[in-house]
């Protein structure tokens, strides 16, 4: 653990590390949040025990990651992870008080998820470009690394999971019986996605086909690296979404990374009458507050019918 941190600091990340076992990425986000909130009491008030940190102590920093550019969002982790730890101090009795209770976390303003059009994702289904000057041509190839690239897609926008949870996906997570993929999310929480038999009948397909193309493919992995058989990285699914939709003009939003496509699966579910909680389960969300943003499309949907039909609309 770090030198810079309290002794009661790194006791509390190793106690969510190898007691909570949180995710790497989680337990990160907390000794990175951890490390700056103490270099910064050190650098701007010197050696200040723990019981005598107050709120203003974390007010001051907090307004100097404002002045600096943060926005509220990453400003609010950094007090989540702040509440936790003194959580965990309180309950070790390393202090009586929390400064936290006169810490006010800021308010985020509402960012709409971008999505993709249903025509952009019909066209990656049929495979037909709509790049201009080359319309229908196949946006994937018929070799090993087209059909990697074609499921990268299809799974995203059929199940609408994580690029982390993409990652973790192995062979065995498919249940052909009963239509099901297991899928390990956030916070180590397992949840059951349903698949259409089309999206099983192409798993199945491409992984005889790197059972016969490749020389050593991972018989663990579910879609692997089409050149060596090894698992993929995040950066490579990263860049074949990108690319393809940016190069067969499947979209005109700015952002195009998996993430947009898990938007995307939620806006379209909802936009068609999804159940919000249905939805909540399939996204892997702790809570409905987090599905309900998806809603606004269904609200401008239901206002442009309105406008369109109703005598006193416009």
């Amino acid at each position: 653990m770090s030198e810079v941190l309290h002794p009661v600091a790194n006791q509390f990340l190793a106690y969510i590390q190898y007691q909570k076992r949180y995710s790497a990425h989680t337990f990160t986000a907390y000794q990175q949040d951890l490390t700056q909130f103490f270099i910064f009491l050190k650098s701007q008030y010197g050696d200040v025990s723990l019981p005598d940190i107050s709120h203003l102590h974390v007010r001051s920093w907090l307004a100097s990651l404002m002045r600096e550019g943060m926005l509220a969002k990453s400003i609010n982790r950094k007090i989540s992870t702040l509440k936790s730890f003194y959580k965990y101090a309180m309950r070790h009795k390393e202090v009586t008080t929390t400064p936290m209770t006169k810490v006010t976390a800021p308010k985020i303003g509402v960012r709409l998820p971008a999505f993709i059009d249903e025509k952009g994702m019909k066209a990656l289904a049929d495979n037909r470009s709509l790049r201009r000057g080359n319309e229908g041509e196949p946006i994937f190839s018929d070799d090993l690394t087209g059909k990697t690239h074609r499921l990268i897609f299809e799974m995203f926008y059929q199940t609408g999971i994580r690029l982390s949870e993409l990652m973790g996906l192995k062979a065995r997570h498919v249940d052909g019986i009963r239509l099901t993929i297991k899928v390990m999310g956030k916070g180590s929480k397992e949840r059951i996605i349903p698949i259409s038999e089309g999206l099983l009948k192409q798993i199945l397909e491409y992984r005889a086909m790197c059972k016969r193309d490749l020389a050593e493919p991972d018989p663990e992995i579910l879609i692997m690296n089409p050149q060596s058989g090894k698992p993929l990285y995040s950066r490579y699914v990263y860049n074949v979404v990108h690319t393809y939709l940016t190069y067969h003009e499947l979209t005109t939003i700015s952002r195009r990374s998996p993430h947009i496509i898990r938007h995307t699966f939620a806006t379209h579910l909802t936009n068609n009458g999804a159940d919000l909680n249905a939805v909540k389960d399939l996204l892997g969300h702790a809570s409905l507050a987090s599905t309900q943003v998806y809603t606004h499309n269904s609200i401008d949907r239901l206002k442009d019918a309105y406008r369109k039909a109703h005598p006193k609309g416009e």
